[in-house]
């Protein structure tokens, strides 16, 4: 008894109800619509006035809703509706506007019936409570029994006034029943006509696929940038702390490179957080505005053409000695080359900071190799095995990771490794696309 209370009376049952009036709210117009076109072709003028014209002019209406339920918007809003009042979770409800005619028929022929339903239980609700109250006040208010309300004669006989209030409480039920069992057909078919089509699937992963690859880009943005200014500025502070009393020119120089480091830093921090703050303004603003701000301006980032100086200064006054040898023009390079060049140097650099630690030696070189058809830029970073390869870390490794990742990422490759006593680090990445190169004669 108290499951059928529930099912008839909840609070799920009494949303779904709103969903339908809801519904019936929305086939006014097309009801009048039809009323329009019902009543010259039955030379009808009170069409208003009678039940059958009425329903009539509902069945001319649902066509005319289901034809204006082609637009794109309309799956949204029935989706919004259907997840305030139906009770039925996002996961099985696609997201945006019907952009295939496959889901935009789908959305219609969900349109129109919650059009449909909503407009029979609208109508429902609107006459069938008060004549159930006349029914349930009958035989206690004679007064209603001598009034002009158009009752069945049947109410005359002592026994159907006797049984009036039963009929009365019985059609509020068989309403509830009806809303009920309406919204339940409505929920169960929500899925199948507002929920995700293959190619609103295939959008999502797309989706989510770019964002993990933001999210990667970004964590190595902030392990290169933040995690080479920490290893540094603390590789400096202690180097200046051991000779704070002896060579204060050199204590005066690392506390310059700790505050240049940390300045760099923060701005380099701002550019990552600014493109993650980019990122959430166009997902709380959807629909065209997010699609044209995805081609928003990339913040300023290190390269090896303005940047590579400093950073083998800085890498210097912590007290790693670093010898550099820059065969090419840095400011000839590609900007996507240039950057990710300066951060795989920093990176690489900035393992020799952690893992070698001070007064370890390090040769740098950049250059071009190859022939014109397979130009390349060649980076190596040698420094002493013994001290180069320490034990693991926790948290650590992701320095050689990220460096091979950027290599491939641009078509190149990475290699690092013991070699002659030494710890070598080569990349190699491609100056021009691939594609540009294969059109070079052989």
């Amino acid at each position: 008894m108290r499951d059928a209370a529930r099912f008839l009376f909840g609070r799920r049952a009494r949303r779904r109800w709103v969903h339908l009036i809801l519904g019936g709210a929305l086939a006014m117009p097309y009801v009048l619509v039809g009323e329009v076109i019902v009543g010259p072709l039955t030379g009808s003028r009170h069409v208003f006035d009678s039940l059958p014209l009425q329903l009539l002019s509902f069945a001319v209406g649902l066509p005319l809703a289901a034809v204006t339920a082609l637009f794109p918007l309309t799956r949204p809003m029935s989706v919004a509706a259907v997840r305030a009042l139906c009770g039925i979770g996002a996961d099985v409800l696609a997201e945006g506007p019907a952009r295939t005619w496959a889901a935009r028929r789908r959305a219609a022929a969900w349109f129109t019936l919650h059009l449909g339903f909503g407009g029979i239980i609208s109508g429902m609700s609107l006459a069938v409570p008060p004549f159930a109250a006349v029914l349930i006040a009958l035989p206690a208010v004679s007064l209603l029994r001598d009034s002009r309300l158009g009752l069945p004669e049947v109410l005359d006989h002592g026994w159907a006034l006797a049984l009036s209030p039963v009929a009365g409480t019985v059609t509020l039920i068989a309403l509830a029943g009806c809303a009920a069992g309406s919204g339940g057909l409505l929920a169960r078919w929500a899925p199948r006509l507002l929920g995700p089509t293959p190619e609103d699937r295939l959008a999502a992963a797309e989706r989510r696929a770019a964002d993990l690859a933001v999210r990667n880009r970004l964590a190595r943005e902030l392990h290169d940038s933040v995690g080479h200014a920490l290893s540094a500025v603390t590789l400096q502070a202690g180097a200046a702390r051991r000779v704070l009393d002896t060579d204060p020119d050199f204590v005066r120089e690392a506390l310059t490179a700790i505050e240049d480091t940390t300045r760099r830093t923060v701005g380099e921090l701002d550019a990552v957080l600014g493109m993650l703050r980019e990122g959430d303004d166009r997902e709380r603003r959807p629909g065209p505005d997010a699609a044209a701000g995805s081609g928003h301006r990339e913040p300023a980032t290190p390269t090896l053409d303005a940047d590579l100086d400093g950073l083998l200064r800085r890498t210097r006054a912590g007290g790693l000695c670093v010898t550099a040898a820059v065969e090419v023009r840095p400011e000839t390079l590609p900007p996507l080359v240039s950057r990710e060049a300066y951060r795989i140097v920093q990176e690489a650099l900035s393992n020799a900071l952690k893992h070698a630690g001070p007064g370890t030696r390090v040769t740098l070189r950049i250059a071009l190799t190859g022939d014109g058809a397979r130009t390349e830029l060649c980076m190596t970073a040698e420094n002493p095995v013994s001290r180069a390869v320490p034990a693991p870390r926790p948290g650590g490794g992701h320095g050689l990771r990220g460096i091979a990742d950027r290599a491939r990422l641009l078509g190149g490759t990475a290699e690092a490794g013991p070699a002659d006593g030494l710890w070598r680090l080569a990349v190699r990445l491609p100056v021009r696309p691939p594609a540009e190169r294969s059109e070079e004669p052989a």
